[in-house]
């Protein structure tokens, strides 16, 4: 077995690549940019080599210093982990002729899989189904659009050297061709150093169902069933789960013999994904072959119990697959949310900066239940704004696929994270959606849901009181601690004042009693509410405590706390208030405190993430229509093309291309067409 390896990647992957060579009692070696100096995956290794400056064409995409740093190392084989150099065959070739094992498929399998375009080709040659499309390169932007027409609306733009969403674009009439067309160029060319872009027919409602295949270097191959990704959002993937829900055995067995065949056909090794669309008949449709390791693995390996990386590591040592067909059994039901580091109230937009306090679940196995978070941060890590903005992928398995659901949503509950935005609540509320419950889904679930963004969950009467008695429970618990350290000196009457209001929002109060019980920890108090319910409340909280757990009702309950003004920010299942808790009289009075009204900026185009201009599309005195594009900004790899919200005149242009700007920074000015 080796003694050492190389993981040419950063973040979780890294983390996870390590974790499994370290069981193996394999040395690793480690690689960073200037960014992560700090990183977990440098601490975790043996040993780091530092590569270059933050941006990845600059570091973690030179494959000569990578190859170096194995000879300075010692270092036997490299894992690629996803993205960079992963799926890179020019990589691989020199690595084998500088004698250093990749672990991965071989160059033939990359070049032929690797690429989009030209796998399509390959799969059809070897007789299998694929969605229809034009296969060669495109030329320019009319091109796109002639093929376009050809294939007929709508259809997906996709870079060849494409993954994780980057590089795709959906156009559903001519001007959405040629727009999509560039900006996938764009992005494929920033991204993976390949700006070649293909075109497919876009199939309507479907599902995106990939099947894991692990192949030896002795001719076996098996498949590990299928992941169910159809949750995504800009066609990156947000929650993906193990086994499909839509799936039958019939048609499972069908893909995973397939994807098999496919590999098989091109002498692949190690692990792999067959990436399939499925109609709502469940006819199936091949999309692409990912040479490499996919970010959802996970779920795979909680419902199979295989350790792909382990069996990557050792297939790239020469040994043979242990597990055949027949042994491969599917066990319960796992879910993978992804954490990124975006605002899901601010239409997703990425957010950086240094993660003040990181506290995920705790891992392990209760009672059948499992969770499990593969991460590359920890408190005090940075985001930074050169790579993906990915800070952890949150995982639980359970027997069921509602047990596996419900452990989840209790697990984001508990999942703190403070210093930047995050998605967590977004999760949250996904978790609770019932189509997602029901299992109906396709990838445009998210926007035929969402369509307008995600603007939180609005609050039940149920929540209302489960979170009025939360914050009643805490506030008598932090007085009584209060009231005890100020009058040391004079005796306490003991007396807890009955009557409260607590205000979850200028519309959303709740009057609550405290009827019994003493306001300390651990809590067991008594509460009744206006319309004469009783409730119990049990927790064992302390002030200072980010969360909140007990059972209110006897409802189990895991409620995120955060000191706000005078109030309490609480969140829960993707609800968000910030509950002050009162006197009546005090709760009178403040409902009559005016609202304070944000300035107006709708005179300005803010940069709406940190990022750097890309482009700049008008010109000061110009008149632009509503939709009409204003400006590019690339963050985390990717870009984002900012419009006219209403017709407007330019009158003021204040950065330039290639500026790198804060949140909110005034890219622009504007005057109505009646001031200019």
């Amino acid at each position: 077995m080796f003694k050492k390896i190389l993981i040419a990647n950063r973040g979780e992957i890294a983390c996870r690549v390590i974790k499994s060579a370290q069981r193996m009692g394999i040395k690793t070696v480690a690689v960073y940019s200037d960014a992560d100096q700090d990183a977990l995956h440098v601490k975790m290794a043996d040993e780091a080599v530092h590569l270059g400056p933050p941006a990845a064409a600059e570091s973690y995409l030179l494959g000569d210093k990578i190859i170096q740093a194995c000879k300075d190392t010692g270092a036997e084989a490299v894992h690629p982990g996803y993205g960079f150099l992963s799926e890179n065959a020019d990589f691989c070739k020199a690595l084998a002729e500088a004698g250093i094992e990749f672990i991965g498929p071989p160059t033939g399998a990359i070049k032929a899989m690797g690429d989009k375009i030209e796998s399509k080709k390959f799969a059809n040659e070897a007789e299998v189904s694929t969605v229809p499309g034009h296969m060669d390169v495109i030329e320019d932007a009319e091109h796109a659009v002639r093929i376009a027409r050809d294939v007929g609306f709508p259809v997906m733009i996709k870079a060849s050297a494409g993954g994780g969403g980057k590089g795709m674009r959906i156009a559903w009439d001519e001007d959405e061709a040629r727009e999509g067309f560039q900006l996938a160029k764009s992005e494929a060319k920033s991204s993976f150093g390949d700006d070649r872009c293909f075109i497919e027919k876009f199939v309507v409602g479907p599902r995106h169902i990939e099947i894991q295949v692990l192949a030896d270097k002795h001719g076996n191959a098996v498949y590990l069933g299928e992941r169910e990704c159809s949750i995504q959002r800009r066609n990156q993937k947000v929650i993906e789960e193990a086994p499909s829900p839509f799936l039958d055995e019939k048609t499972r067995k069908a893909m995973g013999e397939q994807a098999v065949a496919l590999a098989k056909a091109v002498d692949y090794c190690s692990a792999g994904t067959v990436e399939f669309i499925v109609d709502k008949d469940k006819n199936f449709y091949f999309l692409e072959m990912n040479t490499r390791l996919q970010v959802e693995h996970p779920v795979t390996e909680l419902i199979t119990g295989v350790d792909l990386v382990e069996q990557m590591i050792r297939v790239a040592y020469g040994e043979k697959l242990e597990i055949a067909q027949d042994d491969v059994k599917l066990n319960g039901w796992a879910i993978e949310s992804r954490i990124y580091a975006e605002d899901p109230f601010r239409n997703f937009l990425p957010s950086i900066g240094r993660l003040v306090n990181y506290m995920p679940p705790q891992e392990g196995t209760v009672d059948g239940l499992t969770i499990r978070n593969d991460t590359g941060v920890v408190s005090g890590s940075e985001i930074s704004m050169f790579y993906d903005p990915m800070i952890a992928k949150l995982c639980t398995h359970a027997n069921s696929r509602e047990a596996a659901i419900a452990h989840m949503s209790t697990a984001l509950d508990a999942f703190v994270v403070d210093g930047i935005e995050h998605n967590v609540p977004f999760l949250a509320a996904l978790m609770d959606h019932p189509r997602w419950k029901a299992g109906n889904l396709t990838t445009a679930f998210i926007d035929e849901e969402y369509p307008d963004g995600f603007e939180g969950v609005s609050l039940n009467e149920e929540s209302e009181k489960a979170l009025a008695a939360v914050a009643l429970s805490m506030e008598l618990v932090r007085k009584n601690r209060l009231d005890d350290f100020i009058d040391r000196m004079a005796p306490h009457s003991g007396e807890t004042r009955q009557e409260w209001v607590v205000a979850l929002s200028k519309e959303n109060r709740v009057a609550v009693n405290f009827v019994a019980g003493m306001p300390s920890t651990p809590i067991e108090m008594d509460m009744r509410y206006e319309d004469g319910s009783k409730v119990a409340v049990v927790s064992d909280w302390v002030p200072g405590a980010n969360l909140w757990t007990g059972t209110v009702g006897g409802k189990k309950l895991t409620v995120q706390v955060r000191a706000g003004l005078n109030s309490y920010q609480l969140t829960h299942s993707g609800v968000q208030v910030d509950a002050k808790v009162m006197r009546p009289n005090v709760a009178a009075m403040e409902a009559l405190m005016p609202v304070r009204i944000p300035p107006d900026t709708s005179n300005l185009l803010l940069c709406p993430m940190p990022g750097l201009v890309v482009s700049i599309a008008v010109q000061e005195g110009q008149q632009v229509q509503a939709g009409e594009a204003l400006a590019t900004v690339e963050a985390m790899k990717m870009e984002n093309i900012l419009r006219a919200e209403r017709d407007l005149v330019v009158s003021k242009i204040n950065a330039v291309p290639g500026d790198s700007l804060a949140v909110d920074a005034v890219i622009m000015e504007f005057a109505s067409g009646d001031d200019a």
